[in-house]
């Protein structure tokens, strides 16, 4: 997560959507970085703890950035990331991920309660979609004031991501919530500007 107070905006960093680089890239303008395990601080979390904390101690109130995935190809990422280290096909990965009583390993929370707060509510706003890098690059360059350009980070390396038409169907179902908003996002042409 990155605070930048001149141009009035939080950077969130969603696991497995390319955050790092957008850090990377975009640190020299931010006035707060959070890393380790607050770096992937969630909307919550931000509403209860650091927005109080930027609005008593700086007078911020900033507008909040984030990116969503393609949930599907979002659990394909992650996947990757952890390929070599299970003993399970990505079609197994994906039922033990929305299964009643996930093991350990999958684990892997959602984008959507990532984004949203304990009512449900999007706390974002502005979320881009991922597939929508043109877009994004664009705007943040423009608010920023400077080209910007994002270099890969993180890149996990290749692995088998074959599922069934059932499990996409079990994963559709489970996942209807995130499926939604993803869609309103690429509907809004790749960027959802929700009012504060």
């Amino acid at each position: 997560m990155l605070v930048f107070s001149e141009q009035n905006l939080v950077l969130f960093s969603v696991p497995k959507t390319g955050s790092t680089a957008m850090e990377v890239a975009l640190k020299p303008w931010a006035d707060i970085a959070f890393y380790k395990q607050r770096k992937h601080t969630p909307v919550g979390r931000y509403q209860r703890k650091i927005a109080p904390f930027l609005r008593d101690a700086f007078g911020l109130e900033p507008e909040t950035l984030a990116v969503i995935r393609t949930p599907l190809e979002h659990l394909r990422s992650w996947y990757r990331y952890r390929a070599s280290t299970l003993d399970v096909d990505f079609d197994g990965f994906v039922q033990a991920i929305i299964s009643p009583t996930p093991p350990d390993w999958a684990h892997i929370g959602s984008q959507l309660n990532f984004l949203t707060d304990r009512h449900g509510t999007l706390g974002i706003t502005h979320l881009f979609a991922y597939e929508a890098q043109p877009a994004m690059r664009e705007w943040i360059s423009t608010r920023m004031g400077e080209d910007v350009t994002f270099k890969p980070q993180n890149i996990s390396p290749p692995a088998p991501t074959t599922i069934s038409p059932q499990t996409i169907a079990a994963f559709g179902s489970a996942y209807a919530a995130e499926i939604a908003l993803h869609a309103r996002v690429t509907a809004a042409n790749g960027h959802l500007v929700t009012p504060r």
